[in-house]
């Protein structure tokens, strides 16, 4: 049975169609005879315990600049969907937050991909501290003192915003670096959020593999490998993405993980891994699944949409 679709996304005239994974997720659904309907997180409205969007249909084609066509605007009942795929880009922030107790009110009824509860409980750069022994050593604090005695016991460090994304304010300094005052000094001018320190990983000089799992079973990977003289691999930050094969602390990594994701309803996630440490779990907008397919691995929207579909045969 088709499937009515909803994506919650930032605006589709800009993405990518031969990197975005939010398009090949919604051209997967297209091919098999789903409607899709886009709106903007903004567009939502909660009145009477019902959840609205204002959004539009949407047709989609793999011809960029020309990989669109959008129906008119109109008001909908989330209710009356079948599937709303989170997929906006964060920041972490408190919109991000309140669009996840808002799609709380439709899900699991309309399933949520992901569940939004934990997605809300699961911020990328927390969750990953409650599987023990598979970090690098890693300190989450507003604490200028813990992080200086950090840096005494560690040498090498890497210091990152705890709600950014994409690579985002992502700094290494060195143990006799002068600027790490300045660096918290900025953090606390932006927000009130602790910033995460970690153990600088030599390792990522050869890359930051990228896993894809659906429903807590790793689909495949890529390796980022960051560009010269830089310790971001993101590739929204210059990173070059190649093929790579799962090793065996990756699947164990997965199998250490994956039923937690599985339980929590996280049914597409993308962690990160550089060496042998997870150094990040991403619940909220997943990506790599186009250079993963371009690569000659898995089809991770293929994987995904089956899955879904299964659940809605069980709804």
């Amino acid at each position: 049975m088709p499937l009515q679709v909803a994506i919650q996304m930032d605006p589709i005239e800009g993405i990518n169609v031969e990197t975005d994974t939010t398009f090949q997720i919604m051209l997967e659904a297209q091919t098999r005879g789903h409607g899709l309907w886009i709106y903007g997180p903004d567009r939502l409205a909660l009145e009477e315990g019902r959840l609205f969007a204002r959004g539009r249909p949407l047709n989609l084609r793999a011809v960029q600049g020309d990989h669109h066509r959008l129906g008119d605007f109109e008001l909908r009942d989330l209710a009356e969907m079948d599937v709303v795929l989170m997929r906006q880009d964060p920041p972490f922030d408190m919109a991000y937050i309140t669009a996840t107790h808002f799609l709380e009110v439709i899900h699991p009824a309309t399933l949520v991909v992901n569940n939004p509860a934990e997605v809300r409980n699961a911020p990328e750069k927390l969750f990953v501290t409650t599987f023990p022994g598979l970090q690098p050593p890693t300190l989450i604090t507003s604490d200028a003192e813990s992080i200086r005695a950090f840096r005494g016991r560690q040498g090498d460090i890497v210091v990152k915003p705890l709600y950014g994304g994409a690579g985002s304010g992502v700094v290494r300094l060195g143990p006799d670096d002068p600027n790490l005052d300045a660096i918290l000094e900025l953090h606390a001018m932006i927000g009130r959020e602790p910033v995460v320190v970690q153990k600088f990983i030599p390792a990522v000089a050869a890359g930051d593999k990228r896993i894809l799992l659906v429903d807590g079973e790793p689909v495949g990977a890529i390796n980022r490998v960051p560009a010269r003289g830089q310790v971001r691999s993101n590739l929204a930050k210059g990173g070059r993405a190649e093929a790579v094969e799962l090793t065996a602390r990756d699947r164990e990594i997965c199998d250490v993980i994956g039923m937690e994701l599985k339980v929590r309803g996280l049914l597409f996630v993308g962690i990160d891994v550089i060496g042998d440490y997870l150094t990040e779990i991403n619940v909220t907008s997943p990506t790599g699944a186009q250079q993963l397919k371009r690569f000659g691995g898995d089809d991770a929207a293929v994987r995904l949409w089956n899955r879904i579909e299964e659940i809605r045969r069980i709804i």
